[in-house]
């Protein structure tokens, strides 16, 4: 166990940052499940800015990594464009 006031202040924080971490990647997983489902070009293409804002903010927060949302939002992009 920590044995210094400032140390266990760290794991409170750590523990909420991860909740908070937890939270928005779920949410983004699932936006983006809801994109590939959609069958509707419009709707599609209505649904895609958001989608690309939040995988844009979790690489942004360092929750994924940039590579990574890169070719998630390539690969949206082609879906979308492909309906």
């Amino acid at each position: 166990m920590a044995n210094h006031k400032s140390a266990l202040k760290r794991i409170r924080r750590n523990e909420a940052v991860r909740l908070r971490n937890r939270y928005q990647h779920k949410t983004t997983r699932n936006a983006i499940r809801k994109l590939r489902s959609e069958e509707s070009k419009q709707e599609a293409e209505a649904l895609f800015p958001g989608v690309i804002s939040m995988i844009d903010r979790l690489a942004k927060r360092n929750i994924i990594h940039s590579n990574k949302a890169a070719n998630i939002k390539s690969k949206l992009a082609k879906h979308v464009a492909a309906l």
